[in-house]
């Protein structure tokens, strides 16, 4: 039993994204696999929503991480919270979304994740799991009131850390699930990968750093389709 729990830890291990400096450590996996502590007090600090504000959280994995601190420039004035941890997958970002997002209290949330996931972070997993997922925080937020902005996947040909996965056609699967549940459930489909997408289905060039994470570009040319969807949820 012993010798399996060592297996174990060590298979996750070694599927965490090394591309990452600050991805999560062994010990972490073990004692906080979501990585709860990361904006606890932060949140803490935030408190509640002043009267009239209209509060949005980008909530994600490194991509929404990275792009937080751009926030001020990239929407002046807005006062928009992240709540990006680099390598997570949907099952982590499930585990956190009460305290990372209905505690908050926003209006809004714009989830970008899944591609963790087919990259095998934490371990194996299929389009359907993903899917069930993404379901999950949807209608966690749905019933504390929150409209949900669910972001495409962005496009990957392959991951630098883990090649050979052939992510480009399962990228396009739980996009095209992912439109067809936001218009079933009355939520907000925001597709980046139409506008980033080169013709094999990875990234754009000039557009990311390694194919995966968008540099400077690549977040301009995201910031006004996430404006206009958010606009889109807030009338709702």
């Amino acid at each position: 039993m012993r010798l399996f729990a060592a297996l174990c830890i060590t298979a996750l291990c070694v599927t965490m994204s090394p591309s990452n400096s600050d991805a999560q450590t062994d010990a972490q996996l073990r004692t906080d696999w979501a990585n709860l502590a990361k904006y606890r007090d932060a949140n803490a600090a935030l408190g509640a929503p002043k009267r009239g504000e209209r509060r949005v959280v980008f909530y994600g994995n490194s991509i929404t991480e990275g792009w937080a601190p751009k926030f001020p420039e990239m929407f002046p004035g807005k006062g928009y919270i992240g709540r990006g941890i680099s390598g997570q997958t949907t099952p982590q970002m499930l585990v956190r979304f009460r305290q990372d997002v209905v505690a908050l209290k926003p209006k809004v949330v714009v989830i970008l994740a899944g591609t963790n996931d087919i990259a095998g972070n934490t371990g194996p997993s299929t389009v359907e799991m993903i899917e069930d997922n993404l379901a999950s925080m949807t209608e966690i937020a749905k019933a504390n009131g929150i409209r949900v902005v669910l972001s495409s996947v962005l496009p990957v040909y392959d991951y630098p850390w883990k090649p050979g996965l052939e992510p480009a056609p399962k990228i396009v699967a739980v996009n095209k699930w992912m439109k067809a549940y936001a218009a079933r459930t009355g939520q907000i489909y925001l597709d980046y990968h139409t506008a980033m997408a080169d013709t094999k289905n990875g990234m754009r060039e000039g557009l990311a750093t390694d194919g995966v994470h968008p540099n400077d570009a690549g977040y301009r040319l995201m910031a006004p389709l996430a404006s206009q969807a958010i606009a889109r949820a807030l009338r709702r």
